[in-house]
């Protein structure tokens, strides 16, 4: 006589159970009740086909009633919902739509109700215009709300993986969004240092971060809904998207006599067995082991769900197959970035009272030399014994593999020195030699080999200032550019002479930009005797940790901006606004108000475009320009060479991987008279930008606003170079480069100390006097003996910014000259100041004009600008 199975609930758990289950017995009679019309669609991609990354609805759908039963010979009865189990008769009642109420007969029957979005018993909660994300039903209804033609704006209220999904793909749609997280962080599996890169990416993208805020109620107002918070906030949209999380849709089981954990999940053993007899759960709704710390928890992934409903299947087919736990191993997309994460967290050791170490690393995503690599952060977490409890990545490539090696560590209970020895595959374009999985390996045993001892930015709080003392190992530029306060710098290849500024009877905290030369400096110091901790991640741990979202609560409304989204967004690509003409309308502040509308929180940097390959036939580019490696103002330079030899409306594609660049080529499009057509930040974080040469006319596509003044300004730019000074030096030709790539008519006038930039390096032999010698023997002959006026450090500041230019690609201050004069700058040498310091004509390099203070004044006079360096 064949077993009769019945299912109750489909999607992951109960379809995999079902499809497992008939694998195993052909002749078995099996059942599933879903209450809904769809069994089996892809849950976790119901965002991206609300945001448009998925266009065809019909993908969704993975399994259909009529395949399932077509291929497995399964009862599949949709919109029949099981109400309540008779455990001792073995029945199930069953309210259908097509049949009415009922009861159904089993021997063996499995549990897959899933879990439900939390609905919290809130003032205004039963508004419409409040929506929640679960099935089908729901996505079509948030489809078409966001589709309709009077919806610019939406709030979402939750920051975990729902939340942040359904705040991106909103954006993507083209809405104005804020996400309003009750806690500190958003994405609860990270810690709050490594989830702030994700957030950072929300921010930069335009959505309104509102952290450590709670809903207190909602209200219509007109057509659009209110959003009261309890810091007294009011947030003012057209829809709102609830997704504080989720809870097991189990009530109907109440009443059955099965064992439920403290937050109502169905207890189950290793064998998905509840405690009622041949009564089996999966899913979202059942209480399990953490793999990691032993624990009993709830994770609801698709992932565990799956397995948990084969194992479900096994075991009702006689197989005992064990479920081991789960660790929660997840991943996330957040426009350009991925984050990922697996094991335990710092928050769910700290609550535990498990004892554990962490170290941070800021590796590249492949060998450096080839084109493409971008930086992961990546946090390992390890007991002191090294085994791996947990790990979280955070980057634009090479996320995913990187956890995927750890979580398998994680699940044979792996050490940190197993990461050391695993053989992972390499080639330039895919990994180092040394994987970062390998170097957080041993980042991590140098820890428990007493190699080094480590501290982390949280530590500073409580550091004692009378007892330690902090010192950045970086270079003097480094430390000038951003420090921890209160550290003073030595750089690492200075430390073994300059030892005797520390004091040994303090504990020396140093840092560096990502720990290396922390953990050398560390080494060096640790052998002379010294108590010395690193900073496991340096500097770039410690601005993660100190992210806070920017304020945009006292924008003014903008529904032209909103709109102009929306439509854009529709058609396949967001433009940045201000993009286009050059006459973007702009986001003003205005006064503050109680209501903050979220219409008003428009994108004010990077815009994630259509795929290239769309916007390349859509403007079919006339010339090609790859500007990648160069920094300011090369690209600049190399788009204005190239746009040169271009017909009146041709169209340049240009690629660069200068972030500068994403601003820079706005406003070099503006001086220059050219019409910058698409402007695109990439997920790897390279831009692209399309020019059109010449301007589009005003009365096509850019309508001058009634009573809008138009101002005419000069096409010209003049610069008095008075400083000698390396750094004002390279300065002052970096923006005349830039002024002449935009098409202005540049004119840099030379005098007294400027002087020494513009003479020749060797020495002429000419006629001078007493005064005329005297001077020329003082002051540097030419550019390359010009020091810096900020720490020159007796020549070596000099040495260390042109080894840095170098380094970053930089024109050199020589190139820079060279560069000026091709481009036609005119360099001019003040009369007057020569005679005073008996400088000649000879002594200056070829291309320099003789002037007085009349001919500069002249040309300043027809300038639009003038500096003065």
């Amino acid at each position: 006589m064949s077993k009769k199975v019945l299912i109750v609930g489909g999607v992951a758990g109960g379809a995999s159970a079902a499809a497992r289950l008939r694998r195993l017995d052909e002749d078995a009679h099996i059942v599933m009740f879903e209450r809904d019309p769809y069994i089996s669609f892809a849950n976790c991609g119901l965002p991206y086909y609300i945001g448009g990354s998925i266009q065809d609805r019909s993908k969704l759908l993975v399994q259909t009633p009529e395949a399932m039963h077509k291929r497995f010979n399964i009862d599949v009865r949709i919109q029949s919902e099981v109400v309540s189990i008779d455990p001792v008769n073995k029945k199930v009642r069953v309210e259908s739509i097509e049949k009415g109420s009922y009861e159904e007969s089993y021997d063996a029957l499995i549990l897959s109700p899933g879990a439900k979005p939390i609905r919290p018993n809130l003032p205004g909660i039963e508004s419409s215009k409040i929506h929640m994300l679960r099935n089908i039903p729901d996505t079509d209804k948030v489809k078409a709300k966001v589709a309709a033609e009077g919806t610019r704006s939406a709030v979402v209220i939750g920051g975990g993986f729902i939340g942040v999904e359904m705040a991106e793909n909103l954006r993507e749609a083209g809405l104005e969004v804020s996400l309003i997280e009750a806690g500190p962080q958003i994405l609860a599996p990270f810690d709050t240092e490594m989830s702030s890169i994700l957030a950072k990416e929300l921010d930069e993208h335009g959505v309104n971060l509102i952290f450590s805020d709670m809903v207190q109620g909602f209200a219509e107002v007109g057509e659009q809904i209110q959003v009261q918070l309890a810091s007294g906030t009011v947030l003012q949209s057209d829809m709102v998207l609830l997704a504080i999380g989720v809870s097991p849709d189990t009530s109907f089981l109440k009443d059955s006599g099965l064992e439920f954990g403290p937050r109502g999940h169905i207890v189950v053993n290793e064998r998905m067995e509840t405690t009622l007899d041949q009564v089996y759960a999966v899913g979202d709704a059942v209480e399990v082991v953490d793999f990691v710390n032993g624990t009993k928890t709830a994770i609801p992934l698709a992932g565990p769900a799956n397995k948990q409903g084969r194992i479900a299947a096994d075991n009702v087919s006689g197989l005992g197959t064990t479920y081991k736990g789960s660790q929660g191993t997840s991943i996330i997309k957040v426009f350009g970035v991925t984050g990922a994460s697996t094991g335990n967290n710092e928050k769910t050791l700290q609550r535990l009272g498990l004892p554990y170490h962490v170290i941070y690393i800021h590796p590249s995503s492949h060998a450096t030399y080839y084109p493409g690599a971008t930086p992961i952060s990546m946090k390992l977490i390890f007991d002191p014994k090294g085994t791996v409890l947990g790990a979280q990545a955070v980057g634009y490539s090479g996320v995913d593999k990187r956890i995927d090696d750890i979580a398998t560590v994680i699940r044979f209970r792996g050490t940190v020195t197993d990461l050391t020895e695993l053989e992972l595959s390499y080639a330039p374009p895919y990994s180092s030699a040394k994987d970062p999985v390998n170097m957080a390996g041993f980042a991590a045993e140098n820890i428990l080999q007493g190699l080094t001892t480590v501290f982390v930015p949280k530590d500073l709080e409580g550091r004692d200032k009378n007892n330690t003392i902090l010192v950045d190992v970086r270079s003097e530029i480094e430390h000038a550019n951003g420090h921890i306060e209160g550290s003073i710098n030595i750089p690492v290849d200075d430390l073994r002479g300059r030892l005797n500024e520390l004091d040994p009877s303090k504990e020396i905290w140093v840092y560096c930009q990502v720990g290396l030369r922390g953990y050398t400096a560390s080494r060096i110091l640790q052998q002379k005797g010294y108590r010395v901790k690193n900073l496991t991640g340096g500097y770039k741990t410690y601005q993660m940790s100190q992210f806070t979202p920017k304020k945009k609560d006292n924008l003014t409304p903008n529904v032209d901006t909103a709109v102009a989204s929306k439509e854009i967004a529709a058609t396949g690509a967001m433009t940045e606004p201000g993009t286009g003409t050059g006459t973007g309308t702009e986001t003003g502040t205005g006064t503050v108000t109680p209501t903050v509308n979220a219409t008003a929180f428009t994108a004010n940097s990077s815009t994630i475009g259509a795929p290239s390959s769309k916007i390349e036939t859509e403007l079919a580019p006339d010339s090609v320009l790859d500007a990648c490696g160069l920094c300011c103002p090369g690209p600049l330079i190399q788009v204005k060479m190239s746009m040169d030899p271009l017909l009146d409306g041709q169209v340049l594609k240009v690629t660069a991987s200068d972030p500068g660049f994403y601003e820079d080529i706005k406003a070099w499009a503006r001086m220059s008279n050219h019409t910058l057509l698409q402007l695109t930040k990439l997920p790897t974080g390279m831009i692209e930008a399309y020019l059109r040469k010449g301007v589009i006319e005003a009365s096509a596509s850019a309508p001058t606003g009634a009573g809008e003044q138009v101002i005419q300004t000069s096409n010209a730019s003049t610069m008095v170079v008075f400083s000698g000074d390396l750094d004002k030096a390279i300065a002052s030709f970096i923006i005349a480069n830039g002024a002449a790539s935009s098409g202005k008519k540049v004119t840099m006038f030379f005098t007294f100390w400027g002087l020494n930039i513009i003479r020749k390096d060797e020495k002429v032999h000419v006629n001078k006097n007493f005064i005329g010698k005297m001077f020329g023997a003082m002051m540097p002959r030419g550019s390359r003996k010009l020091t810096l006026s900020n720490m020159n450090m007796m020549g070596m500041g000099s040495k260390m910014i042109r080894s840095l230019m170098k380094s970053k690609n930089i024109s050199s201050l020589e190139e820079l000259i060279q560069m000026a004069i091709d481009q036609g700058v005119e360099i001019v040498a003040c009369q007057m100041s020569m005679d005073l310091m008996g400088i000649t004509r000879e002594e200056l390099i070829d291309g320099v004009g003789i002037g007085g203070v009349g001919y500069y004044l002249g040309q300043a006079d027809q300038s639009g600008h003038n500096l003065f360096i």
